[in-house]
């Protein structure tokens, strides 16, 4: 247990940090399967609605990786290498 004021401090700030770690990570771990989901449905259906909605989905993923980066949850190489990555699988289809 913290000792004095500025101990008990970083408790707490340390703890806000993690949650708001943890809450870009899985966003962005969640919205990737979501976004591989409708990539394979936009390969059985060809649609334009199903193209769209990938792309509405890429679209949240990149904001949320550029959110995370700038407040130092992915450092900006792996930030980057996480959309070309995305971007890649997207121009493939």
């Amino acid at each position: 247990m913290a000792n004095n004021k500025s101990a008990k401090k970083r408790i707490l700030i340390n703890k806000r940090n993690r949650l708001q770690n943890r809450f870009y990570k899985t966003s962005v771990r969640t919205l990737t399967k979501l976004f591989f989901k409708s990539i394979d449905i936009y390969k059985l259906e060809k649609t334009i609605e199903n193209r769209e909605k990938s792309q509405q989905i890429l679209n949240s993923v990149y904001s949320l990786i550029d959110k995370g980066t700038k407040r130092n949850v992915f450092h900006k190489n792996a930030a980057a290498r996480k959309k070309a990555k995305l971007s890649l699988i997207f121009k493939l289809i």
